[in-house]
């Protein structure tokens, strides 16, 4: 029953999105500093496994394990050359998954950052960055990804290559960014300029958002900021709580009930999509499914309302008034 993500998002429910990878595969054994894109071809039932428990969990949107499947990224485990093999297996791993739900369920071919700095700061051009995000969309599309998900984003020109990028390769793009830096990305982009990142491209995105962050009160604030300024719809995929190690290990302090509330909340400030990021597994995603279903959107909450019932902010709000966000944006239409 495939589908696409604008015919989804055209029926006008809110969609939930899977949650995490790379927490969710350290429990199933990923050790630190492999490649979790080698599991496509070497795990692929793990991956298949992660993908259908958030299927089973309520998921209208599963991402692939292909995060860090640029080149850039790549040649760091000495795979520069295999970004086609280990992004087109993903992509059919999680295709299988999809396809054979009793609903249909959109695949999101995941694109993370290169990890390198854009001149002058660094040494990567932008036609080179295009030109690599075109090859790992081309083969997320050969394996059967819906839409490029292009997320974890922090510069304003490798948000505009990657959606270059998957234009090239035929496949329609979301971009979310992370506004992890005192309410913005590391290099300083604010949530309500980011809609205008996009002008000028060829082909809009098809929805913009955050995702990741410093937790899930953040990531919600950050909505209030992004929603009344973005002419597309908005994705919220926040981080499961607040992260503290145990050892060496990350354990999450998002309860399954509070993610709920993250939900309910998120669909108050106008998100069309939400989901998890790290920490999310598919228990807590089970339980914001529920929330979601039985939820009707309400005003939208105030900072003060998302403090008391998600917990304390890590940062302090980007803009004091996220009506401003809204101002500016009529402004430059206007």
């Amino acid at each position: 029953m495939r589908t696409t993500l604008a015919d989804l998002l055209a029926t006008g429910r809110v969609l939930l999105a899977d949650g995490a990878t790379g927490t969710n595969y350290f429990r199933m054994g990923l050790t630190s500093g492999e490649a979790p894109e080698r599991w496509n071809v070497e795990h692929p039932d793990r991956v298949r496994s992660l993908h259908q428990a958030f299927v089973d969990a309520g998921a209208d949107i599963v991402l692939t394990n292909t995060f860090g499947g640029n080149r850039h990224r790549l040649k760091l485990h000495g795979d520069v050359h295999r970004v086609h093999e280990l992004c087109a297996r993903a992509a059919s791993i999680a295709r299988e998954v999809a396809d054979a739900a009793d609903r249909p369920v959109v695949v999101g071919g995941s694109i993370g950052p290169t990890g390198e700095l854009f001149v002058p700061l660094g040494a990567l051009h932008d036609d080179e960055a295009v030109d690599a995000f075109a090859e790992q969309a081309a083969a997320l599309r050969d394996g059967g990804a819906d839409v490029a998900w292009i997320e974890t984003m922090s510069a304003a020109e490798e948000v505009r290559a990657a959606v270059l990028g998957a234009h090239l390769a035929g496949l329609p793009a979301i971009a979310t960014c992370s506004f992890d830096t005192a309410g913005r990305t590391m290099m300083g982009l604010l949530p309500s300029g980011f809609p205008g990142v996009f002008d000028g491209l060829p082909a809009a995105p098809l929805a913009i958002g955050a995702n990741c962050g410093v937790g899930a009160s953040d990531i919600l604030v950050t909505m209030l900021h992004l929603v009344p300024a973005s002419p597309y719809p908005v994705i919220c995929k926040g981080n499961c709580g607040i992260p503290r190690f145990e050892g060496t290990e990350a354990v999450y302090s998002g309860t399954p009930e509070l993610m709920a509330d993250y939900v309910r909340l998120a669909v108050d400030a106008g998100v069309r999509i939400v989901g998890g990021c790290c920490g999310t597994s598919p228990e807590h995603l089970a339980a914001m499914r529920a929330a979601l279903d039985a939820h009707q959107a309400g005003p939208a909450p105030s900072l003060d309302e998302v403090v008391a019932r998600i917990g304390p902010l890590v940062n302090q709000p980007p803009e004091a008034n996220p009506a401003a966000g809204r101002e500016r944006r009529r402004r430059r239409d206007a």
